[in-house]
């Protein structure tokens, strides 16, 4: 019975360590400037949010490729790319991963928008997504979107990934001029 007791003590404790996890950076708040980013797809190829200037950006941190929940956002983005980008947006995601990772996970799904290596954590702690263990980082899946002059229009803290990309359009509807 002590053993038990022990093993219950140091689950909550795991827990709560976890739960506290540092989360570097705050939240970026509606109506203020998206913090700024410069970081490799999946190609190596750079991409900065000045390059998403007069479009909306769909900016998604994820916590891993090629994980259940991670694959199912993922692909749901995919598979309703053409719907954004009628609405006049860009989808980017960003994890942790470096670009190998991506580049498998993007080849293995198909997935036709850039995936970020942002390895050291700097993005996601810039934007309140990042959970550091110490001896392992994650991104939170947040998503924020930016409007077209870089500014956060909103911020999704809670994702269902298998509704997520509809969630957005949705939202992209009543936040675009005429709703297209």
């Amino acid at each position: 019975m002590k053993v038990f007791a022990v093993i219950v003590v140091l689950v909550i404790f795991a827990s709560l360590l976890v739960a506290r996890a540092a989360r570097a950076g705050e939240l970026p708040e509606v109506g203020k400037p998206a913090p700024d980013f410069q970081l490799q797809d999946q190609a190596g190829k750079p991409h900065a949010l000045k390059d998403y200037k007069g479009k909306w950006l769909v900016l998604y941190f994820y916590p891993k490729d090629d994980t259940p929940g991670c694959t199912q956002e993922a692909c749901a983005f995919r598979d309703d790319l053409e719907q954004l980008t009628e609405l006049g947006a860009a989808v980017v995601g960003i994890s942790v991963d470096d670009t190998e990772s991506h580049a498998e996970f993007a080849k293995k799904y198909h997935l036709p928008f850039p995936l970020l290596a942002d390895k050291d954590g700097h993005v996601a702690a810039s934007y309140g997504a990042l959970i550091n263990l110490g001896i392992m980082k994650l991104a939170r899946r947040f998503t924020f979107m930016i409007d077209p002059q870089g500014n956060i229009a909103k911020v999704y803290l809670s994702v269902e990934t298998s509704r997520h990309s509809k969630d957005i359009i949705t939202d992209l509807k009543s936040l675009t001029a005429g709703g297209k």
